[in-house]
């Protein structure tokens, strides 16, 4: 019966899942933590040089919005300042298409200053309504108060609050202490970069922006419990062994997660891009603009953060610990001592090799003459 004795080329996609094949993410762990401190430098100066563009929600104000139509921003900043004797601090057009929407913000104004604007504009360039009629009405007007924008931003701090301290019992229950620092650690890199990215861009902090912040902070949370969970598979009964570190275990399980954690963040983006593409140039919705825009940065940015810094955090944490220090070194040992077995049973088996030979050759084979034929009377 014939064996096949061909052998299947493996791909790189399958070494990933051999202890040899993988990339060596925790052995550039300083190149991780070098990127990671420049973001985060980066981020803390564009926080405290630059600060955050708070939405009406949060500072209190009033906001007219109004059919952009053929009107300019610059006309209706002119209109509204001659009419209130106030300076507004954002005039924009957002949306697209039909959907332009003229958008006023000022400080708060009494309402007695809304109807003034509201009239003069209406005068000068007369807006039409949805129906193509010039209506009064069709300037829309809102006003936030300060004490309500400092009640969101209490209910802000608490939501962050709470969900971190959630967040590190789940994983020091679910899975490790050491996992729940290393967790919480990324989470915070995570928060600090993406709200240096909203500082240093100018883009608007509304209330859709924590919402969709704890958001991604969920999924960067969950794409580290992922890796944790193979990582506290690959390390039961770590010292029952001494082929593999803590580290390289660490590694390999980053290995056989890292096109999962890929494959979920690039799924996640796409409807976020169509919320996105919707929210802006479709329909002009600040608020799913906004929640678009924050869970877009953070599940690209979620992607460095599990795969590159949360389980590099977490070995650089147990690395610390007596028993993982005590066991890298036992491996250590076993290594050393590794090449000096190999090379005396190599000798042994040469050494046997060679008493074995003569007993070998001094038989003649079947049918060969061995130098002499055999003849009677000989």
């Amino acid at each position: 019966m014939a064996v096949d004795t061909t052998t299947r080329k493996i791909s790189r996609m399958d070494r990933l899942y051999e202890d040899e094949g993988g990339f060596d993410f925790i052995g550039r762990s300083k190149t991780w933590y070098t990127i990671a401190g420049v973001l985060l430098v980066a981020s803390i100066l564009a926080i405290a040089l630059r600060g955050f563009t708070l939405s009406l929600d949060f500072e209190g104000g009033t906001k007219l919005t109004m059919p952009a139509g053929d009107l300019t921003t610059e006309q209706i900043e002119e209109t509204f300042t001659d009419a209130t004797g106030i300076e507004p601090e954002l005039v924009q057009i957002v949306g697209a298409g039909s959907s332009e929407t003229l958008e006023v913000t000022s400080e708060r104004l009494s309402q007695e200053e809304v109807n003034t604007a509201r009239q003069a504009i209406f005068e000068k360039f007369q807006v039409e309504d949805e129906n193509g009629t010039p209506s009064p009405d069709a300037i829309g007007s809102s006003t936030v108060s300060e004490s309500w924008g400092s009640s969101i931003t209490q209910r802000m701090i608490i939501a962050m609050l709470v969900f971190f301290v959630v967040a590190t019992i789940y994983v020091a229950v679910r899975l490790q202490r050491d996992m729940a620092l290393a967790a919480i650690l990324a989470l915070i890199f995570d928060g600090v970069f993406i709200a240096g990215i909203y500082a240093l861009f100018g883009f608007e902090v509304s209330p859709a922006v924590i919402i969709g912040l704890l958001t991604v902070l969920t999924f960067s949370l969950y794409d580290s419990v992922i890796v944790f969970d193979k990582v506290d598979e690959n390390t039961s009964g770590l010292e029952g062994q001494r082929s593999k570190t803590y580290a390289e275990l660490a590694n390999l399980a980053i290995n056989q997660t890292v096109m999962r954690s890929i494959s979920t963040s690039v799924i996640s983006a796409l409807p976020i891009i169509a919320l996105f593409v919707v929210a802006i140039w479709l329909m002009g919705i600040g608020t799913l603009r906004d929640l678009a825009l924050i869970q877009f940065i953070g599940v690209i940015e979620g992607i460095f953060s599990s795969i590159f810094l949360a389980t590099t955090l977490l070995v650089t944490i147990a690395n610390k610990r007596k028993k993982v220090k005590k066991h890298n070194a036992a491996v250590a040992d076993y290594r050393a001592a590794g090449p000096a077995m190999g090379s005396a049973t190599s000798t042994s088996d040469r050494a046997v090799r060679t008493v074995a030979s003569p007993a070998a050759t001094s038989q003649p084979r079947s049918g060969e003459s061995g130098g002499a034929s055999w003849r009677p009377g000989r």
